[in-house]
């Protein structure tokens, strides 16, 4: 699971000028991650990181951890393109380490589906001529067309288009309305999606057609961990292992059951848009009073994005051992966004304007993860939350300028990735260069330029392209209307 942070005091604390050339020496090894994409001989993909052969088998990262596969069930491994790993916004739910079912090949499917896909494009003349077929041609003609529809939105969801290959998985389904594979893929693009309910609703469909097919509970238990229903989500992937081992499962069934044992003692309360989990250490006001305060952030947030989650989202307050033993998130981090927000409230009988600011910094990432369907990189997360929490780039804004006046600026497209294994010094820098980037784009063009951007991105567009179709500006556009920005409104 991926980590969203909130920085806590380095961020609110001037850069310290002195150290600049200590900083930003090693700041920019925040490199986007390079992911390489395992195609198995079933047609399944998996995307990951540090892709190496090792004897009989396939070594890879994913935001599950370390996994391997057989070498003989790989077909191919595609190198380049990118991935959101831990310490990189986005890797809850909504970006699954884990890949959809798979269509087992069938009499004449392979042939469909190439027919249906090829030369880099969905060919709907093709899919167009079979739904003919299947309206004029009986049962028997149906399948072909849900076999093309199902390639394409196969095809979609490997180039990023999440919308199309919803709709295209959804078509499918009307022609072979019993298919546990389509059942479980349109399941997939809602968990993707982050609609946790909806995905449910299919995989039940699917179990009562397929009850003993492993995939249904693996995909069931990401969509209750989700929801923050943490038995269920335990249950569902001890159930799928049980069917069959799979190292994605396990590697999901072992940090459920870390959260599990923690929050065994815990008590639990609700709101309209929260599922609350505290410590018992806690004072019962100090939990109704989250609530109302995250009520009252989300109503916020929510007007300003013009977007609603469409769950509730979990919350959990620990004492601060606890916070740190589970998170294992370096020394400054005050608060963690993983698809749950959580945070440490040791001491608190009431919520402090300081924890109001992190709750609306954390609640952020949950708004802006779910908008994007977990693609908006690190800097507009960090940015943005910043942003709605209420900072500004003041106290920061000389020595900002004075950075990119020198050629020392992190590029945008190195801060994409993940911050996590950034020292505090570094960590102050690219959060105050992620703020000042955002506050610029709010200032000059409005949060509905915002609201656009993460549209897109959550379209699938890269986030750069995104800005040209927004902004008409690239990354460097952008970094140097920024510096200008800062002198302008800041630098006297």
């Amino acid at each position: 699971m991926v980590v969203l942070t909130h920085a806590a005091a380095a961020v609110r604390t001037r850069l310290p000028a002195v150290a600049l050339a200590a900083i930003f020496a090693v700041s920019f090894a925040v490199e986007p991650a390079s992911a390489d994409t395992i195609v198995l001989k079933n047609g399944r993909r998996i995307t990951a990181l540090n892709v190496v052969e090792a004897g009989d088998k396939i070594k890879y990262e994913t935001s599950a951890g370390e996994l391997s596969l057989p070498k003989s069930i790989v077909d191919h491994i595609e190198k380049g393109g990118s991935v959101a790993m831990p310490g990189a916004p986005g890797a809850d739910a909504a970006n699954l380490a884990i890949t959809p079912p798979a269509i087992e090949p069938s009499a004449g499917g392979s042939e469909i589906a190439q027919l249906a896909v090829h030369d880099g494009a969905v060919d709907r003349v093709y899919i167009a001529k079979l739904e003919g077929q299947a309206r004029t041609g009986g049962t028997s003609a149906e399948v072909p067309a849900a076999v093309a529809h199902h390639a394409a939105a196969m095809f979609e969801l490997a180039h990023g288009d999440m919308e199309r290959a919803l709709a295209d998985e959804r078509t499918a389904l009307t022609y072979a309305p019993q298919e546990p594979v389509l059942l479980m893929n349109v399941a997939y693009l809602h968990l993707r999606r982050s609609e946790y309910t909806q995905s449910l609703e299919y995989l039940e469909r699917a179990r009562r057609t397929a009850p003993d097919n492993p995939d249904i509970p693996k995909l069931a238990g990401w969509s209750y961990y989700g929801m923050n229903k943490m038995d269920q989500a335990v249950n569902e992937w001890k159930r799928s292992l049980a069917l069959r081992p799979d190292p994605e499962v396990q590697a999901a069934l072992d940090k459920a059951m870390r959260d599990k044992q923690e929050e065994e003692s815990y008590k639990e309360n609700e709101s309209a848009h929260f599922t609350l989990k505290y410590s018992g250490t806690a004072e019962p006001a100090l939990a109704r009073d989250v609530l109302r305060t995250l009520e009252m952030h989300f109503a916020a947030i929510e007007s300003e994005l013009n977007f609603t989650p469409p769950d509730p989202i979990g919350v959990i307050l620990y004492t601060q051992q606890a916070f740190a033993d589970i998170t294992k998130a370096p020394g400054w981090v005050g608060a963690l966004n993983d698809g749950r927000i959580r945070v440490p409230v040791q001491g608190l009988t009431a919520v402090t304007p300081e924890l109001s600011r992190v709750l609306k910094h954390e609640l952020t990432h949950s708004f802006v993860g779910q908008k994007t369907r977990g693609r908006a990189p690190t800097w507009i997360q960090e940015g943005l939350a910043q942003w709605m929490e209420g900072q500004r780039s003041s106290e920061n804004a000389a020595t900002l300028t004075q950075i990119y006046a020198d050629g020392h600026a992190a590029a945008l497209g190195h801060l994409e990735g993940s911050w996590m294994s950034l020292n505090s010094d570094q960590a102050a820098y690219a959060y105050a260069w992620a703020l000042a980037n955002i506050e610029y784009i709010v200032e000059s063009d409005g949060m509905s330029d915002i609201e656009r951007i993460l549209d897109r991105i959550g379209a699938g567009q890269p986030t750069e392209a995104a800005l040209r179709e927004v902004l008409h500006s690239d990354y460097a556009d952008v970094s140097q209307s920024t510096a200008e920005y800062l002198r302008k409104n800041y630098v006297h």
